[in-house]
């Protein structure tokens, strides 16, 4: 069994030796900028988006997941920011295309850049990893399965984000932890 943790490490491992960096700090120039942030994903996709949300939070920054009822409206200045892994969900395109009709800049995060989402995306942040579009037959290139691959890729690039956006925005952890609840 420990072999099959290491595989799994290794993969991961590869999908960020692929990793653009540049495009990882372009993304992150555009939530720095920002007025709000509004966030969204479907599936597994949607647990990683809202770590990453709640993150943002912490840093005190204003911060939304699509599908909470204190979700607020977006528009001009704002970001909406979609994970969409295997590059075409409807639902992700039907709320890209809002976002964008009401003046949102449009952050597209997927392993399928030319998916039909990217289309409706102002910038594309591609993580090489292996999604539902091509985990089966010849295309499978990890021992994960289905999108687990993307999905963990998410968690280490948005835990990577927050790091990079903290020292961006001189944000230290104290401030973070003070915006933690106190509720739990």
């Amino acid at each position: 069994m420990a072999s099959l943790y290491q595989t799994a490490l290794d993969e991961l491992a590869g999908t960020f030796r692929k990793l653009n960096d540049a495009d990882v700090d372009h993304a992150l120039d555009m939530i720095a900028k920002a007025g709000k942030v509004v966030t969204f994903g479907c599936g597994r996709e949607r647990l990683q988006v809202m770590g990453f949300a709640m993150r943002l939070f912490h840093m005190g920054l204003p911060v939304a997941v699509v599908g909470d009822m204190t979700t607020p409206p977006v528009g001009k200045g704002d970001l909406f920011l979609a994970s969409v892994g295997p590059g075409d969900l409807s639902t992700a395109q039907a709320l890209l295309d809002v976002a964008r009709r009401a003046g949102a800049t449009t952050l597209v995060i997927t392993a399928q850049p030319d998916g039909l989402a990217s289309s409706f995306a102002d910038f594309v942040l591609t993580i090489p990893a292996q999604t539902m579009a091509d985990d089966h037959g010849d295309k499978t290139s990890s021992v994960l399965p289905m999108g687990s691959n993307y999905e963990g890729a998410l968690f280490i690039l948005f835990e990577v984000m927050v790091l990079k956006l903290r020292e961006k925005l001189s944000i230290n952890p104290e401030f973070m932890r003070s915006n933690h609840t106190n509720l739990e």
